[in-house]
């Protein structure tokens, strides 16, 4: 079975993206904020992680460069998941190791592509 690690403070979104992927059948886990997204990241490695970038705590490129600093992490697939869309905001994620960036508002199905091709 996938894993997937969804990080967003939003709870409109995670439910939406729990309930998409589950029934896709992945394992979920959610994380409300980057430290949240770290800790649990100590007992589980995901296949893939959707993370959010303004959080509160620890933001999404702190946590990324966190994830891509750990051995048994630095492989995972990232895609960011952000309102923040200027080029230079998408240039900062790729550039930390993000395999996508995707934009807020974003489309389901866009990111489960997105996650399907990654996965292969």
């Amino acid at each position: 079975m996938k894993k997937i690690l969804i990080v967003d403070d939003e709870p409109n979104i995670v439910m939406s993206l729990e309930y998409t992927f589950k029934k896709k059948g992945f394992q979920v886990f959610i994380a409300r904020d980057g430290s949240e997204a770290l800790e649990l990241l100590e007992n589980n490695i995901p296949d893939i992680i959707v993370l959010d970038v303004m959080m509160p705590k620890v933001d999404g490129y702190q946590t990324i460069k966190k994830i891509k600093e750990n051995e048994k992490l630095k492989e995972t697939k990232v895609i960011f998941l952000s309102a923040k869309n200027k080029t230079s905001d998408v240039e900062k994620g790729l550039q930390l190791g993000a395999d996508k960036y995707l934009l807020k508002p974003f489309s389901v199905k866009k990111l489960v592509s997105e996650v399907d091709e990654l996965l292969g």
